[in-house]
């Protein structure tokens, strides 16, 4: 089951990186990938090898898709890092001030709530099982919720980033703490500074999660000090 999981996890994705046609792309060719936004230092200012292969060719618009692919990645695996070390070192939060068996101050009772009526597992159960096996643990009616929101959040981010025109990867119009409202806009030295971090933070995070997961479905696979 937890290869299973792993492998849900890993696959998940993968429809993400289908590129546009580029035949439907009417820019022209970027004079050089070097040049493109998250090029940095840890590949001595260059595209690695075999990014600069796949990206062969590609114009700008399809350069862009690559990049909001990259940092929704990176969004989704910097949360599911946090995710991740919560459920593996026992840390829970009240469940909307259900019964005891529900909650982290008590976990075990015969009153717990139930996640699946059908399974008969409870969110206690979950509370006290491995990342991995915790995922296998979400029934159906869960899944559909996460893909609900999940397709509702990808309607919306490809309506502000496509059809509205919106130059700036990964900017989808929500910032309640408002980091982009700064003096100088997205050219300002900050905001570009703090962008990129974003995806450095981002891909180590990929590779962290990669590293985890793996380590999960293959104990001994990941021989460093893990979660």
């Amino acid at each position: 089951m937890k290869t299973v999981a792993a492998l849900s996890l890993l696959l998940a994705g993968a429809s993400a990186f289908v590129a546009p046609n580029a035949g439907q792309v009417s820019s022209t060719a970027l004079n050089s990938i070097d040049e493109a936004f998250g090029v940095s230092v840890e590949t001595g200012g260059k595209c690695p090898p075999l990014g600069a292969k796949i990206l062969e060719g590609a114009k700008p618009d399809a350069l862009k898709w690559f990049q909001n692919s990259e940092i929704k990645h990176g969004r989704i695996a910097m949360v599911a890092t946090i995710g991740f070390m919560v459920q593996k070192f026992g840390v829970h939060f009240p469940l909307y001030l259900g019964p005891s068996g529900s909650n982290a101050f008590s976990p075990e009772s015969a009153d717990a709530w139930l996640l699946s009526s059908t399974s008969g597992v409870t969110f206690s159960d979950v509370s006290q099982a491995a990342p991995l096996d915790a995922i296998s643990m979400v029934p159906m009616a869960g899944w559909l919720q996460v893909f609900f929101v999940a397709g509702w959040f990808e309607c919306i981010a490809f309506e502000r980033q496509w059809n509205q025109d919106n130059d700036i990867p990964g900017d989808y119009g929500y910032d309640p703490l408002g980091f982009t409202k700064r003096d100088g806009g997205w050219d300002s030295e900050e905001l570009t500074s703090l962008r990129l971090k974003e995806i450095k933070n981002g891909r180590v995070a990929m590779m962290t999660m990669a590293g985890w997961v793996a380590n999960e479905a293959i104990p001994g696979a990941l021989p460093v000090w893990h979660p």
